[in-house]
């Protein structure tokens, strides 16, 4: 009996789109889903207990005023020239992988993460008046590392209603096959 082939199932993002380009730092970069149906999730990602703390369930809105995104709107930022996509993990965890067109400001800095953001150090604080719209994420809805940075920028006076977050994360982008990417790298992968 011959052996058939396998058939990528088609896998959309929607209805309408099976995969779009986001900005990266050395050309476009591709969102994409897995079309593999015998895929799972890597056992690092699999896991839904952690221990606690530092891994609790956090809040929609971690500051009021800061907007909660789902996959379709974080890909619509990524897809916006106004809107700085910030991955809040920590370095090391940026450099493996993370989605595709997002920066990395750990939110062990929030200083160089407010002056990269475009504040202005004054005498008594910070000026952001100037601050672009963000959209941050870290590493799922247990983790607090986008939640604490958010508080520290929100209390040098960076606008809550500049900031979205994505508290799904990168376990939760991986729950949809979505695409990730190491920076530096010239493609995306699935993992």
């Amino acid at each position: 009996m011959p052996e058939e082939a396998v058939v990528a199932l088609e896998v959309r993002i929607t209805a309408d789109m099976t995969r779009c380009a986001v900005p990266g730092p050395d050309g476009p970069l591709e969102v994409r889903r897995i079309t593999d149906p015998e895929h799972r999730l890597s056992p690092e990602w699999a896991r839904t207990s952690r221990p606690a703390p530092p891994a609790v369930l956090q809040p929609l809105e971690p500051v009021p005023g800061v907007l909660p995104l789902g996959e379709l709107e974080l890909i619509q930022a990524l897809q916006d020239p106004d809107i700085v996509v910030v991955d809040s993990r920590k370095p090391e965890q940026f450099a493996r992988y993370t989605i595709p067109g997002a920066i990395n400001l750990p939110f062990t800095d929030p200083e160089t993460a407010l002056e990269r953001l475009g504040c202005q150090r004054t005498g008594d604080g910070w000026d952001c008046s100037g601050a672009p719209k963000v959209a941050m994420l870290c590493n799922g809805v247990w983790c607090g590392q986008s939640p604490t940075l958010i508080g520290e920028l929100t209390t040098a006076g960076f606008p809550p209603g500049h900031i979205s977050y994505y508290r799904n994360g990168v376990q939760g982008w991986l729950l949809q096959g979505l695409s990730v990417w190491t920076p530096g790298a010239a493609d995306v992968f699935h993992i």
